[in-house]
């Protein structure tokens, strides 16, 4: 199995995508991205062809040999199984709660409500002026990172990543997200926590090449 193809569809600025790529280089895995741009030609996701890989027509996806994957958390934690080393999971069920709490925090209650599509319904069906939209997207990243560094300050378990000193799926969610902050210029002086262990993740090539910016598609 561990020699099957492994393609992933991505769009450079896609935080969900980001965190997949993340996840590749840090079990260093051999693999091809295939971009999908999500605004270019009313949005390459909607094509007859992506749709049929993907049904809801979001990226990413990932293609192991003859599997496809959607859900970046799904597919985070399906590479841990197949190739579980270094592992982004810890050993112990506590230990794995935590990680996955912190994944989720950022996966289930900030992404969701200021990815694309929310934005573009905002501007297309509602005509929700910028200001207001940048206003929304602003207030649930504060009230997510509010969260997440209280819960990273009160825990011995916290080390130079999110859990301990190796990075785990906690630190694949987290660094796509403050990429996200910068982008909608929030203030990040509040969550020291959240920044010193965006930087230690950020000196890491495996992070580090998995940035927007670093995308053959960015910008493009």
């Amino acid at each position: 199995m561990s020699a099957d193809r492994i393609e992933l569809f991505s769009y450079w600025r896609s935080s969900a995508a980001y965190r997949v790529r993340i996840g590749l280089n840090l079990k260093v895995l051999e693999h091809q991205i295939t971009p999908v741009h999500l605004v270019r030609d009313g949005g390459q996701q909607h094509s007859e062809g992506y749709a049929a890989l993907n049904p809801q027509e979001l990226v990413p996806s990932l293609v192991h040999g003859d599997r496809v994957l959607h859900q970046s958390m799904a597919i985070l934690e399906y590479l841990d199984e197949v190739f579980p080393e270094p592992a982004l999971l810890p050993d112990d069920a506590s230990g794995r709660a935590r990680v996955r709490a912190l994944a989720q925090l950022v996966a289930c209650d900030i992404h969701p409500l200021n990815n694309l599509r929310v934005m573009q319904f905002f501007s297309d069906t509602w005509n929700v002026p910028q200001p207001e939209r940048d206003d929304w997207t602003r207030h649930w990243m504060r009230v997510g990172f509010d969260a997440m560094e209280r819960m990273l300050v009160e825990s011995m378990d916290t080390g130079r990543f999110c859990h301990g000193d190796s990075p785990t799926l906690a630190d694949c969610c987290l660094v796509p997200q403050l990429f996200n902050a910068r982008r909608f210029h929030l203030d990040l002086s509040p969550y020291p926590t959240l920044v010193r262990i965006d930087e230690a993740c950020l000196a890491l090539q495996a992070f580090d090449a998995a940035r927007p910016e670093n995308q053959a598609d960015a910008a493009a």
